[in-house]
This record gives structure tokens, C-alpha cells and sequence, in this order.
């Protein structure tokens, strides 16, 4: 990679570990940080990718109370290095980038444990600046802060980047074609498991026919990706429209008695 790369894959890994603290931008989910590593170092094809299959890895993954997912920035950003760094961009190699990921991603706990413990003090600190009422040293603070969850993601790759590209190619290349097929059979199973819980959590009578249409427009029709999503957003916006109106099973009209749901109305009264 050339420096202006380097560069700016270290200011790409740097927000995406902010993003994955603020939410706002969603720079650390897989398929966006991956496809900016590929951008800017110029294998956006193979990026796209890996960022698209460790996406529907990661669809499932989220903290639950006290139960912190794994870091999914960390995941993204290393194995799109990793891919990019092997020069070798067949679906083996892949295989290899996104299998890679999952360690990676576990690994990324320890320095999030690190970072909120460093910041548990900063929080301390924060508190302190706001009873005094002083607004500089509290937003120095949170800049912080936001910059410790940056350098968590940035500092991994500053050495993965400086790992000889060679080193990595012949890691790459020594991986036996039995771990690899494996690594791609098991991957594909895991995607379909973090896609199952993602239905498992948004399984309601209400969204099961909006599941069924959608699974078989997509199989049966010949129907491109901008395609289906404008049918989706049409159903939507029908959807939020039949909810202003009430929904309601018994007449219609604001006043009819319904939940403000109109596919939950129509099951309901069955």
C-alpha cells in the first residue's frame, strides 16, 4: 500500500472504532468499514465482499445488558487489512479473511474491557467538571474518550499494516485447502445463524408475511437489489400510511378501534 492508503486506512479504522460507541454513522458495521478499506486502497470489489458476508455474520450480534457483543469494528477492519495485504483475492481467500474475523472480533473484547476501564475515570473526571460547571474540561473529556474507542481500532491495524505484505501472502498461502473449504463451509453456516437470529428476534405474526413477500419476490423473480428495495420501501410507506389511518378492522377511520396496526388488526380479528 502506498502512504496515502496507509494513512487513510488508519483514519478509516480510527472512526469506525469511534462509530462503534456513537451509532450515529454506522462507519463500524462490516459491509461500510470493509468497503472503505477497499475504497481507499483500491480492491473495492473483493472488500464489498468480505464486508457483505461479515455482515450477515454480524446481523445477530448485540449487547444485551451487561453481555457485550463481539467488536465488530475490530473484525471488519483487520481481516479487510488481512484480504487486502494477501493479494490474493479468490473466494478462498476470502473464506480465509472472514474466517479470521471471528477470532479477531473476540479478541477486540479484551481492548473494549480496556478502553471502558481507562474510561471509567474519565466518567469520574466528567461528573467532576459538571458540578463545577465547567464546560471545556467536560468536553475534553468526552473528546477523549471518543478518541481512546478510535486509537482501539487504529493501533491494530497500524500493526497489521506494518506486517510484511509477504509475510501475510505466505501465511495466506500456507493454509491447507482442507481448512480453507472449511473455513468457507463454516462461515456460510455462521452467516445463516446470525441471519436465524435476527428472524428469531423479529418473529411476530405481524412481520411474517412481510418476511414471506419478500423471500419470494427475491427467489422467484428476476428482479434486481434496487428493485426489491423500492418495493420494499412502497410497502413500508404503505404500511406507515394504513397505521395514521388506524388500521382499525372494525370500519376503518381513526376511530375504528384499532391498534394502529393494520396487518396486526387483520390477524387479530382471525
Amino acid at each position: 500500500m502506498s502512504i496515502i492508503s496507509i494513512i487513510l486506512v488508519i483514519i478509516v479504522a480510527f472512526l469506525a472504532g469511534i462509530e462503534g460507541i456513537l451509532d450515529e454513522f454506522q462507519l463500524h458495521q462490516p459491509l461500510i468499514a470493509c468497503t472503505l478499506i477497499g475504497l481507499v486502497t483500491g480492491h473495492l470489489i473483493p472488500c464489498v465482499i468480505l464486508g457483505g458476508t461479515l455482515q450477515m455474520m454480524a446481523l445477530g450480534w448485540a449487547n444485551i445488558g451487561a453481555a457485550v457483543a463481539p467488536d465488530v469494528a475490530l473484525a471488519s477492519i483487520a481481516s479487510a487489512i488481512i484480504l487486502v495485504k494477501g493479494g490474493n483475492f479468490d473466494a478462498g481467500h476470502i473464506a480465509l479473511a472472514y474466517g479470521a474475523a471471528i477470532p479477531l472480533a473476540v479478541a477486540g473484547l479484551f481492548l473494549t474491557m480496556i478502553v471502558r476501564t481507562i474510561s471509567v475515570g474519565l466518567v469520574h473526571g466528567a461528573d467532576a467538571a459538571a458540578k463545577r460547571g465547567e464546560i471545556k474540561p467536560l468536553e475534553r473529556i468526552h473528546i477523549t474518550a471518543l478518541g481512546l474507542q478510535g486509537l482501539r481500532i487504529a493501533i491494530p491495524a497500524i500493526l497489521l499494516i506494518l506486517i510484511p505484505a509477504s509475510s501475510v501472502q505466505s501465511a495466506l498461502n500456507s493454509v491447507p485447502h482442507w481448512l480453507s473449504d472449511g473455513m468457507t463451509i463454516g462461515g456460510g453456516m455462521v452467516v445463516a445463524v446470525g441471519y436465524a437470529l435476527v428472524i428469531n428476534m423479529m418473529a411476530t405474526r405481524e412481520v411474517w408475511p412481510f418476511f414471506a413477500l419478500g423471500f419470494a419476490l427475491a427467489a422467484v423473480s428476476q428482479l434486481t437489489l434496487i428493485a426489491l428495495g423500492a418495493i420494499g420501501v412502497a410497502i413500508a410507506l404503505i404500511y406507515i400510511n394504513l397505521s395514521k389511518m388506524g388500521g382499525g378492522s372494525n370500519g376503518g377511520g381513526s376511530n375504528g378501534g384499532g391498534s394502529g396496526d393494520p396487518v396486526g388488526d387483520v390477524l387479530n380479528a382471525y
